[in-house]
């Protein structure tokens, strides 16, 4: 199944995730929001941003740890993840996007080095330090877990400026390649869907 992205302005993106139980079978949610994931071309993404309010997210990092030249898995499966960020690291500051939010980059600092505790798909526990734009993903998408958005790091300024490109998104006046669900659509309406993989 492919997912329609939760767009701005629905209630489940600013919601804290619940945790998962542990044992809780999740491999077919996992391969859909893969599927979803790279239909829209992202590098990762949050249940909340398919509507499910749980404790889950994927990524996708090959790219970067091919030029890091990481034996790390590039597909990552994070359920449950608590993140452990050393506050004695300076942060870096870098434009991020967000599928939720189409076509609003925000400068947003994070830090460079981060350490990340979580389960995989096996329920198999993990540990694993990361740094660079790998670590900027993940907490990205943590952020989503916590119901915090790469907008939320704009100064007033910059968040009355984007205030009118917001309520269109809300809306649903954004043109993007991949499906999305907008807060005026009612939850039990069938959601829109990509015809077939490109």
């Amino acid at each position: 199944m492919i997912y329609p992205i939760v767009a701005y302005g629905d209630p489940v993106l600013r919601k804290k995730a619940i945790t998962i139980e542990k044992g809780t079978a999740l491999q077919g949610l996992v391969n859909d929001m893969l599927t979803t994931m790279d239909l829209a071309h992202g590098v990762g993404l949050a249940a909340p941003q398919i509507g499910k309010n749980i404790r889950l997210f994927v990524v996708d990092l090959a790219q970067y740890l091919a030029t890091e030249g990481s034996s790390k898995a590039g597909k990552k499966v994070l359920i449950n993840p608590v993140l452990k960020i050393d506050e004695t690291v300076a942060p870096s500051i870098y434009e991020e996007g967000c599928l939720s939010i189409p076509n609003i980059l925000v400068e947003v600092p994070r830090k460079e080095k981060i350490t990340i505790c979580y389960f995989d798909v096996k329920w198999q526990l993990h540990e694993e330090e990361w740094t660079g734009f790998p670590a900027r993903i993940l907490q990205h998408e943590y952020d989503h877990l916590e119901g915090k958005l790469h907008i939320d790091y704009a100064s007033s300024l910059r968040k009355s400026l984007l205030k009118s490109k917001l309520k269109a998104i809300s809306q649903g006046k954004v043109d993007v390649p991949y499906a999305m669900h907008f807060p005026t659509q009612r939850r039990d309406a069938p959601d829109p869907q990509p015809a077939t993989r490109p």
